[in-house]
């Protein structure tokens, strides 16, 4: 099921127009389709069969409370990459023992937490850090659960902001340390190091890369058994892309059935965990703008509207191309070639160029698949308050995030006294 279509001029959300949302909550505002992001977990979790797996949804693609609690309610896990993450998905309803801790800068009080909240693995990603976990967990009376990153240098052919897995990546380990990373965590008294971990990118649109990587990771796991070390899980990570405007990713049951080929043909039948993000949330949401102002210069026509780069980064910090779109069609306006660019005083604040849309002021606009890295990479630049969501279900819209008020953004602040 789609979850935006059109019925005759006016874009729906599933039941619900468009254009009525935005009134009734003003703009710029992100809107979520429930029932495509149960679709998408769902597709993760049935294409794996009977296969022995866990989908942990990454929380840093979108971190909403109210997406984090649905996607809990289905049985998800999650990957987190800070100790804010792991709270949230605790309010969030979410089990620790289907979370997943990455990131490369995991601090003591982190750990700490992770440890006490009983977090199922901590996937450490340096020798130093594994240090640590086993000094934590020394402290606290615990044996931390452990996976070893492993950076296998694999080109995932993305963004080189958004690519992992290269050497000269900040994530991860080179196999040769992984191998000491293991032998050194065999003879620690805190830590059991049952897994092998890696993440090679984000919106990867061919499923060779991962093929590529989980080899390379079963390479290792095969050396270990030789050192009688004893591998429980392969955590392959995300980065399964979305099609933004003509990428072609493979689809997510061809996806996962590579893996699994993969890893039945090394002979193995090791759980597999996956952690999708973009490729559940991104597709689910949209964000409303209004346009302000038709403005001309001699070389340029640019459509500003309400939100801005602070609202939704990934323009301006990847060049990302999104599809904008009318919510309501007009067939008794020209097209027009317009820039479609933000408030905010910066030039780089553009989220679409050379778009032929047929618009005036006061238009509402649909920027699509802004699900991922929209909202939870929004800031306050400019002084500017972060915009509401909305989740639609079917007939319904709740309201999970009002739009901050100026008085919310002034009240971590004080003056200086006399």
């Amino acid at each position: 099921m789609e979850p935006f279509t059109r019925r005759g001029a006016e874009l729906f959300c599933e039941e619900i127009p468009l254009e009525r949302i935005a009134a009734e909550v003003a703009t710029p505002c992100y809107v979520y389709s429930r029932s495509a992001i149960e679709q998408r977990w769902r597709a993760f979790d049935g294409a794996f069969g009977k296969y022995p797996h866990l989908i942990c949804y990454s929380v840093k693609a979108n971190s909403n409370l109210a997406i984090l609690n649905l996607l809990a309610r289905l049985g998800s896990g999650f990957d987190i990459v800070s100790g804010g993450e792991l709270e949230r998905v605790m309010r969030a309803g979410g089990d620790p023992d289907k979370t997943v801790f990455s990131g490369v800068g995991k601090t003591r009080p982190e750990i700490r937490q992770a440890l006490e909240a009983g977090v199922r693995c901590i996937d450490v990603e340096s020798l130093e850090e594994l240090q640590r976990v086993n000094q934590v967990a020394g402290e606290l009376g615990h044996q931390a659960q452990v996976s070893i990153r492993v950076n296998p240098d694999i080109d995932a052919n993305t963004h080189p902001f958004i690519a992992t897995g290269l050497n000269d990546a900040k994530f991860g380990m080179d196999t040769q340390t992984a191998l000491t990373a293991y032998q050194t965590g065999a003879q620690m008294d805190n830590v059991l190091v049952t897994g092998i971990a890696t993440h090679i990118g984000s919106q990867i649109v061919d499923n060779v890369p991962f093929v590529e990587a989980l080899g390379r990771l079963l390479r290792l796991v095969e050396d270990l058994e030789e050192q009688h070390i004893t591998i429980e899980h392969v955590d392959i990570g995300g980065g399964l892309g979305i099609r933004y405007r003509d990428e072609t990713p493979p689809d997510i049951a061809s996806y996962v059935q590579a893996l699994i080929d993969t890893m039945r043909g090394r002979g193995f039948e090791l759980p597999i965990i996956v952690e999708p993000g973009r490729a559940i949330i991104g597709g689910a949401g949209v964000l409303l703008t209004r346009v302000e102002y038709l403005k001309r210069t001699p070389t340029k026509h640019f459509a500003i509207v309400d939100a801005g780069m602070n609202d939704f980064l990934r323009p301006a910090l990847y060049n990302a191309w999104q599809d904008i779109v009318t919510v309501t069609e007009r067939s008794d306006r020209p097209m027009i070639e317009v820039d479609v660019v933000g408030p905010v005083c910066e030039n780089t604040d553009v989220l679409g160029e050379d778009r032929r849309l047929a618009i005036a002021e006061g238009d509402l606009l649909a920027i699509r698949d802004a699900g991922a890295y929209g909202s939870v990479m929004s800031s306050n630049y400019n002084a500017r308050p972060r915009p509401a969501e909305v989740m639609v279900d079917g007939e319904e819209y709740y309201l999970i995030r009002h739009r901050e008020t100026i008085d919310e953004l002034c009240s971590a602040e004080s003056v200086l006294p006399g």
